[in-house]
């Protein structure tokens, strides 16, 4: 873009870093002057816990940001402006005391984004001023990559072989802001204020530093650069649990704590390399921008099934279904590889992706219960919870979504446990009552032997509980209920 405007404002939102920021290359391009701002919005936060890891994650990273900014700018008086109230109001009134001709920030993709976004356009185009957004968080968007009948893509290999036909280093290269940096205003003397406290925003501190997930532009870095010395072999560790295999770089890829462009670049050219832990890799990468381009081109799937013959599945309900999902929830199915899951989840707003399908196939096809159900609690509860690869992974477990498994496709939980923490380590440090079990027994505590169970001091229904359903009569019971979906022969 030209430079055309004498004052602009950036608006950061789920891009929080200085580095490889389109939005802000733009706006510092468009710009003489470019002011910077970040906006709690109390249209989200009003709604989250008191205490919440992602609302402390983005308060230390905008720390991290605010420094970074001042430092590109080299002159005293920049940095971040920091808002708190209803984003669409904040912005519009923000733009008029900076008297700002145009507004700058990366696209978001969720519906009341969008809806946000829309509403902020319209306001600004009233008093005058214009909002420029501009891809940022992922390689492709909307409709950029298209079936050779141009419709959007429903099957992820096809996307992914023509994602890989597609990109070039023009989609990957580096929006570098160092060289236009001294067009970083100053921020007016009533805006220089530090980032507010957790409690100034009326939250409360949360176990984040105990859990050593580290935040900011400099938290991410890091994390890849660990992950870059394993990546050659996340095909071979990525389905362990118990195993150091993930990047356990969703959280910063929400928030843009970290280029999307700059992993995928990196994962392309270990993959040309011979490298095939890049290569699988590099494949979840597409995944994330293949949800999100579900999400953009199906925007129904936020309520209901990709599939719609799915919406006619009858779940359980009543007492007994919310007595079910309780259980699920703390961890009390009796089933050892979820319960340690969900403890997981609990404590630290992480989960593993291998126990992501285990626990959703258990609540949806051990259980019974309505997908949307597990949807809506992991996106409580999750640190890197995006509503696009939530759904997306979701639908993938209940059958209902695009490219998802067969629904006769039913993970047996103790086999999966088997096979996926044999030697039961992570499933001992979340279930330390279970930790003197044998091996043999631990994944199925209720085929144990009685003195077995003494020995490790296990009392089934005590201090473990027995399990909440039978798989195998589970299994027939979900056939069952997926009947309606079957197509005639």
């Amino acid at each position: 873009m030209d430079k055309q405007f004498e004052t602009g404002l950036m608006w950061f939102r789920r891009d929080l870093r200085a580095t490889d920021n389109a939005a802000l290359c733009t706006a510092l391009q468009a710009c003489r002057q470019v002011h910077c701002v970040f906006v709690f919005d109390r249209d989200i936060l009003d709604a989250l816990p008191r205490a919440d890891r992602r609302v402390e994650f983005i308060r230390e990273s905008l720390v991290e940001l605010d420094t970074r900014l001042r430092e590109l700018s080299g002159k005293p008086g920049t940095g971040l402006i920091v808002r708190f109230g209803k984003g669409s109001d904040e912005i519009l009134a923000l733009a008029q005391t900076l008297k700002a001709q145009a507004v700058f920030s990366a696209h978001d993709y969720e519906p009341q984004a969008i809806e946000r976004d829309a509403r902020v356009r319209d306001a600004l185009e009233a008093q005058g001023m214009t909002l420029h957004t501009c891809k940022d968080h992922v390689v492709f968007e909307g409709r950029e990559i298209l079936t050779k009948t141009g419709t959007p893509y429903g099957v992820f290999t096809p996307y992914k072989n023509n994602w890989l036909a597609s990109v070039t280093p023009q989609h990957l290269r580096t929006h570098d802001a160092s060289a236009l940096a001294s067009r970083l205003a100053p921020r007016p003397a009533e805006l220089q204020h530090a980032v507010p406290s957790l409690t100034a925003l009326g939250f409360e501190k949360t176990n984040l530093s105990e859990l050593k997930i580290p935040t900011g532009e400099s938290g991410g870095l890091a994390l890849f650069e660990d992950f870059f010395e394993r990546m050659d072999q996340y095909d071979e560790t990525r389905d362990f649990p118990a195993v150091k295999g993930p990047s356990y770089l969703s959280v910063h890829l929400r928030f843009g704590t970290v280029s999307i462009r700059q992993l995928a670049a990196t994962a392309l050219q270990r993959q040309i390399q011979g490298s095939r832990g890049a290569a699988v890799w590099l494949g979840e990468l597409i995944w994330r921008d293949f949800y999100f381009q579900i999400l953009a081109n199906f925007p129904r799937v936020a309520q209901g099934a990709f599939k719609a013959e799915y919406n006619a599945i009858a779940w359980e309900s009543g007492p007994r279904a919310q007595a079910l999902f309780s259980a699920w929830c703390e961890g009390r199915t009796g089933y050892p590889l979820v319960d340690a899951a969900m403890a997981q989840i609990n404590q630290t707003g992480y989960m593993h992706n291998r126990l992501r399908m285990v626990v959703g196939s258990f609540l949806v096809k051990d259980l019974g219960i309505d997908w949307r159900w597990g949807e809506r609690y992991f996106a409580q509860h999750l640190n890197d919870f995006d509503l696009s690869a939530n759904n997306g992974g979701w639908q993938w477990v209940s059958s209902s979504g695009c490219d998802a498994q067969p629904y006769f496709r039913i993970f047996n939980p103790v086999s999966q446990s088997e096979k996926f923490d044999a030697q039961g380590k992570f499933i001992r440090r979340y279930l330390p009552q279970l930790a003197q079990l044998p091996n043999k027994v631990l994944h199925a505590p209720w085929t144990a032997k009685p003195l077995e169970l003494t020995m490790a001091g296990v009392i089934l229904g005590q201090n473990y509980p027995r399990p909440i359903v039978a798989h195998d009569e589970a299994r027939a019971l979900t056939l069952q209920r997926y009947a309606v979906v079957k197509k005639p022969v």
